[in-house]
């Protein structure tokens, strides 16, 4: 066999281009086999890609990924990232789009939400069918940079001949995986894609740094309950979570602002938010004490409530809400019409109001924490064991006697998380005697 010239540079010795074209051609043609990788100079995170794309059955022959989802739109609308966008379009598009290179984001399971960038370099990737909706797991691409950070949960870079399929060896990229910042859940992955150029150690920083912004980015959304940035144009309330409630708007230059509520005006904003036909004096009392509280005590407190939100947010006879506002609760309802299970969980922060003692809002918290529930475990049967998992760790989920059964006896659980399961339901059936 001929000897496989190697180049130096960087922490060691790697492959040549064209050393490393032979060792894949002996590699897909099973002229060698894993061992005969690992003691070559192809670095072990690619030589083990290559071994799972092969096990995989991926064909490195085939002409790009698989074809485009027909649901994109819909996906990109719902996907976590999505209110992180114009964060990656600052960091990495604007300038992408003179140099040559195309920007990606993929959702966890590889499959692509956005490519920009270059529009030639664009043009370019389409051949591969590097385009929104398609498939660019390592399963169904092989080895790549963004479907190899998804399969590791690790930055990668994928230089030239290192990838898998020979359609997508004249490029070269660096991709890295974002977490949501309060599970550490994998979310996705951010990828430059183009020449030799792309392969460097300022690309992954670059990358890396704006993995990490994006999860900053996620973590202030979250903390401000907005789940999405352009709601942020609008006024937005936060009730959700044992956090104090909180109004939300935006100053001149889009930056939030937060003001602290008090619980009756919480609970008020919530029901009027909940009555968009209004509510009488007499009504909203009953609905927020019905054995204590008269018309001028709710009248005082609407008085109140109008300084701290503006008058031009709130009015009278009846009371109601004059300008539009979204809201956590709200969008967690909506999720849930829509069967969107995992969208309303990432939206969900925990019970309503838990400290008010109104009996309207003690029914809407009942309401939304059991209707959340049931969905949840809907799911379960229908294979998402991930989304009971998370529900169980919330508050409300550690004494869910029924929930830690259904995640013992679900199908697909690690041995680990079974375990884990067993235990947990172990503790409650002691606690219970």
């Amino acid at each position: 066999m001929a000897s496989l010239r190697t180049s130096h540079g960087g922490s060691g010795a790697r492959p040549s281009s064209s050393a490393l074209r032979q060792l894949h051609e002996l590699f897909v043609a099973g002229e060698v086999d894993a061992s005969y990788l690992s003691a070559s100079p192809v670095r072990p995170e690619v030589a083990q890609s290559w071994q799972r794309s092969l096990a995989g059955g991926v064909d490195p022959d085939i002409h790009g990924a698989r074809a485009a989802v027909a649901a994109i739109e819909r996906l990109r609308e719902t996907h976590p990232l999505a209110p992180a966008l114009p964060v990656i379009r600052r960091l990495l598009v604007e300038d992408a789009v003179s140099s040559g290179v195309v920007v990606a984001v993929s959702a966890a399971d590889g499959t692509l939400l956005w490519v920009e960038g270059d529009p030639k370099a664009c043009r370019k990737a389409e051949a591969m069918n590097f385009v929104p909706g398609a498939d660019w797991s390592e399963h169904s691409a092989g080895t790549n940079a963004p479907g190899t950070a998804l399969a590791t949960n690790r930055e990668m870079q994928i230089r030239g001949s290192e990838h898998f399929t020979r359609v997508v060896q004249p490029w070269s990229c660096t991709a890295a995986p974002v977490h949501d910042p309060t599970t550490g859940a994998l979310l996705g992955a951010i990828d430059l894609t183009g020449g030799v150029q792309v392969a460097s150690a300022q690309t992954m920083a670059l990358v890396r740094a704006t993995a990490v912004a994006v999860e900053n980015h996620l973590a202030l959304l979250r903390l401000a309950g907005v789940g999405a940035e352009p709601a942020a144009r609008k006024p937005h309330l936060v009730v959700l979570g044992g956090d104090r409630p909180r109004w939300v708007t935006t100053d001149g230059y889009g930056h939030l602002q937060f003001t602290h509520l008090t619980g009756r005006h919480a609970d008020i904003l919530v029901l009027l938010s909940r009555h968009p036909e209004g509510l009488s004096a007499d009504h909203l009392a009953v609905l927020l004490d019905d054995k204590d509280l008269d018309v001028v005590t709710v009248r005082a407190e609407m008085s109140r409530l109008r300084k701290v939100i503006g008058a031009g947010n709130l009015g009278s006879r009846p009371y109601r809400l004059l300008a539009p506002i979204t809201s956590d609760i709200g969008e967690v309802f909506d999720a849930l019409d829509a069967g969107d299970v995992e969208t309303a969980l990432n939206r969900y922060q925990g019970p309503l109001l838990t400290q008010s003692v109104s009996p309207a809002i003690a029914r809407l918290r009942t309401q939304l924490s059991a209707t959340l529930r049931e969905a949840v475990l809907a799911e379960d049967a229908h294979g998402r064991p991930d989304l009971l998992r998370r529900w169980l760790e919330l508050p409300e989920g550690r004494d869910d006697r029924d929930g830690w059964q259904r995640l013992r006896d679900s199908a697909g659980l690690t041995a680990v998380a079974r375990a884990r399961a067993g235990g947990h339901l172990a503790g409650l059936d002691y606690e219970l005697g």
